[in-house]
């Protein structure tokens, strides 16, 4: 059977008697929809087909961009709507617009021409890099919304781009820090050149003019690390005296403000050495380490605002008249009532007044089919309206929707500092309080014995044990081991998910998204008539491709179509294929079709749907999502370790207890709310058990947010990755079986680490205290303790052995 033909536009395959064409670059071509062929014929009637002879990658089907009605698209005329993103110079205003749909260069030149060429538009500028377009146009001779339709016309949704305060702010920091380690690392150098011509060890014959020429060199190319580069060390140790908190601020300011200026003094009186050459060091290693940390935590700065990407923009508003209105979200009002209409999202809390459908709660429950609804019954914001259009009366908006309570069940499981962190800041102040006494003990005595080399003891004490390898030991050894799981998929956004793995003592599965795949399949066809399974399928998929229901996904494009097709939410399809009347859902539902009684469902897995015609059944079909290839390794390699495993599942379907069972997982829950797997997951920890919970919905944001250790699905929800420990990127649950090898690796080296620096400092001091280390060999001294410390970590970088495969637990 020959392969169908590639749509021209988006190289999706075209269906099989298709009648979509365009005329491109003089020859017919062949269409998938008639949504690619209006941007196709759009393209083309704006002169600009040479679109399609530069391209790289096909085009974006336009099916799958945002729709947008024209009076949504009209709420960007309103002045009170632009003033946010829109700034007006004189006739002219201008914005910044963030575009879908872009698949490769020719986009971006397709993209500015066809702007560029309509009356009123000054300037177009199109950043690949991060899909940004910046317009300058104006905005009486042609309205927003108008150009917005018009980047529709030629397959590309645009919307305005608003940046995130934090994120802006995190962003301007890093930028800010990158900035300073790299003036730091370049100074350094210039200054390692001057300082290393003046040591005595090399011997150089310097002219006096000379020697002091390049003293002074060093000086000054040391100030800018000092006072713009070091400054937030100084201000942290301001602070943290201020309020009688040591921390390390306090300890590399001194090390730092007392080497630069011990420098100054050698400057001018032209006796003793050069120690700026340790504060670009210090400088150095410290920013960089600081620079990685802040990564880190960049990643979970934005977790309660991506909520705002689950409401619409805005709803249809019913008048007492019953005409809508199209509104922006904030101006809507409790008792206001709304028409929401197929496939759009749900704006408030509510409780239908009008209609039937079905809603797709699956961000919420994890019930991954639509549950149907009724007069009467509520809905939450959020929400996804599958088929019929709902009146629903606002009951809840803002901080009092169901939405909002998940967000504040994330910050209250947040809120808990880890008692690990609370032990290792009082260690560390107790620790900097020590040298510091030490150091101003030493300098007492010394000033006793010598005066003269009474700074440099205490300078080279205040070097030599500056905890720059203590401080590195644990975040090397994680930063090494992160690299290297996420060469395997596996994104770790917080520090402690290695160490904490070696002391899990009990999983948390979800289902939906994370054991299995998240999509329904079709699995089995039973003929139950004179039809044979592709022929029940073919009748099938000519029901369901007229449906938005996600059932229809999985019966895949029909050859041909149904006509007069009517859904009927909660029960399921009815039309004509060929003449003949067909139906497609509940059992009970197919057989008033045919005016008797419905066939006994022969299972209790899956999702089972019957078609009939007018004469009887004629097939059973079942849908399933499917399990992952990978779930029962995983379960194994944890039950292997000893850990118990419990499935806590929204869905409400058999499907959970069959799951645990095919898997052996000891323990499983179904459907339960946030709140119900926010207090399982407590009472478990109060029992004194170390939880880690793999999950992917907005559903399991509290739980992600209150385990000890929490992994999200690369293909979860933006809130449920970022409030979580780790992202598994690739989806591939064998990554973490991997995960749980390296973490007993990178424990073993982080001891390790933490040995050395302990060591190396317990030997270093008394010898710097009797003056036998000078400033130089200490400042040597740490530097090669720290590159130890590093060069140790990097054997994390290899990647972990393959684990031999194990029988699976489902033969």
């Amino acid at each position: 059977m020959a392969s169908p033909l590639p749509c021209y536009h988006c190289g999706l395959p075209v269906p099989p008697g298709s009648s979509w064409h365009a005329r491109v670059l003089n020859e017919t071509r062949a269409m998938c929809c008639p949504g690619c062929q209006a941007v196709a014929e759009a393209i083309v009637n704006g002169g600009l087909e040479s679109y399609y002879q530069h391209r790289s990658e096909s085009s974006i089907n336009p099916a799958a961009l945002p729709q947008a009605l024209s009076d949504e698209l009209a709420l960007y005329d309103r002045e009170d709507v632009q003033q946010p993103f829109v700034r007006h110079e004189g006739d002219l205003s201008s914005t910044s617009l963030m575009i879908e749909g872009i698949s490769c260069a020719a986009c971006g030149w397709l993209i500015e021409r066809h702007l560029l060429g309509l009356e009123g538009v000054a300037e177009a500028s199109l950043n690949l890099s991060n899909h940004r377009l910046q317009v300058r146009w104006s905005d009486s001779r042609l309205p927003l919304s108008e150009l917005l339709a018009e980047l529709r016309r030629i397959g590309y949704a645009a919307h305005p781009y608003q940046a995130d305060q934090v994120t802006e702010r995190l962003a301007s920091e890093n930028r800010r820090s990158l900035r300073q380690i790299g003036v730091t690392g370049l100074l350094w150098m210039q200054v390692m050149m001057a300082t290393m011509a003046t040591w005595p060890e090399f011997n150089l014959d310097l002219s006096e003019s000379f020697f002091v020429t390049l003293r002074w060199t060093a000086l000054l190319l040391t100030t800018p690390i000092v006072f713009y580069c070091s400054t937030d060390f100084f201000k942290g140790a301001l602070r943290d005296l201020r309020t009688r908190h040591l921390t390390m601020d306090v300890s590399v300011s001194l090390a730092i403000g007392g080497a630069y200026l011990a420098g100054i003094w050698s400057t001018l009186t032209g006796q003793g050495e050069l120690y700026f050459d340790a504060v670009g060091m210090f400088a150095l290693f410290l920013l960089t380490g600081r620079y990685l940390e802040r990564r880190a935590r960049e990643r979970t700065a934005a977790a309660t605002s991506q909520l705002v990407n689950l409401l619409p923009a805005s709803c249809l508003k019913l008048n007492d008249d019953e005409q809508t209105d199209r509104i922006l979200l904030r101006e809507l009002r409790v008792g206001d009532r709304v028409l929401v209409q197929p496939g759009g999202l749900i704006p408030a809390d509510g409780r239908i007044l009008d209609g039937q459908s079905s809603i797709d709660e699956s961000l919420l429950t994890g019930e991954y089919l639509p549950q149907a609804r009724g007069v009467g019954d509520p809905v939450t914001a959020g929400t996804l309206n599958v088929e019929g259009p709902l009146t629903i009366g606002v009951q809840a908006l803002g901080d009092d929707t169901r939405l909002s309570a998940i967000v504040r069940l994330l910050e209250r499981a947040q809120s808990d500092k880890p008692r690990l962190a609370e032990l290792a800041d009082r260690v560390a102040q107790w620790f900097l309080l020590a040298v510091l006494l030490t150091a101003a003990v030493v300098g007492v005595i010394w000033w006793q014995v010598d005066p003269q080399r009474a700074f440099w003891v205490v300078l080279a004490l205040l070097v030599a044990t500056c905890p720059c390898a203590l401080s590195l030991a644990t975040p090397t050894a994680l930063t090494a081991a992160t690299g290297t799981l996420h060469k395997l998929g596996l994104l770790l956004t917080r520090g402690h998910v290695l160490e904490g793995l070696n002391h899990i003592d009990t999983v948390i599965f979800d289902k939906t998204g994370t054991l299995t795949e998240g999509r329904l399949t079709l699995s089995e066809i039973r003929p139950l008539g004179h039809l044979d399974a592709d022929a029940c399928l073919a009748l099938a998929a000519a029901l369901e491709n007229r449906s938005e229901h996600p059932i229809s996904k999985a019966f895949g494009r029909a050859p041909q179509a149904a006509d007069a097709v009517d859904s009927v939410p909660g029960l399921g399809l009815q039309g004509s294929v060929g003449g003949r009347q067909l139906r497609i859902g509940q059992p009970g539902f197919v057989a008033d079709g045919y005016g008797g009684t419905a066939p006994a469902i022969p299972g209790d897995q899956g999702q089972w749907l019957l078609l009939g015609d007018a004469q009887g059944p004629l097939a059973w079909l079942v849908l399933d999502d499917r399990l992952r290839d990978d779930a029962p390794a995983l379960v194994q390699a944890c039950h292997q370790r000893g850990w118990r495993t419990l499935l806590l599942s929204g869905d409400s379907s058999p499907m959970v207890a069959n799951i645990a069972h095919q898997l052996g997982i000891d323990e499983a829950r179904s459907g339960l709310t946030p709140a119900d797997k926010l207090t399982h997951l407590q009472r478990l920890q109060a029992e004194g058990h170390r939880v880690l919970m793999l999950g992917d919905g907005v559903n399991d944001v509290p739980v992600l947010a209150a385990a000890d250790i929490s992994v999200a699905m690369g293909s979860a929800t933006d809130l449920a990755k970022t409030s979580a420990d780790a992202v598994l990127l690739s989806n591939r649950l064998d990554s973490l079986v991997q995960a749980f090898s390296l973490a007993r690796r990178s424990r073993r080296i982080i001891v390790e680490n933490l040995a050395w620096a302990t060591l190396y400092n317990g030997l270093i001091l008394p010898f710097a205290a009797i003056g036998w280390v000078t400033p130089l060999w200490a400042a040597l001294g740490m530097s090669a303790s720290s590159l130890l410390v590093v060069l140790n970590a990097l054997r994390l970088t290899r990647l972990p052995k393959t684990p031999e495969p194990q029988a699976s637990v489902l033969q």
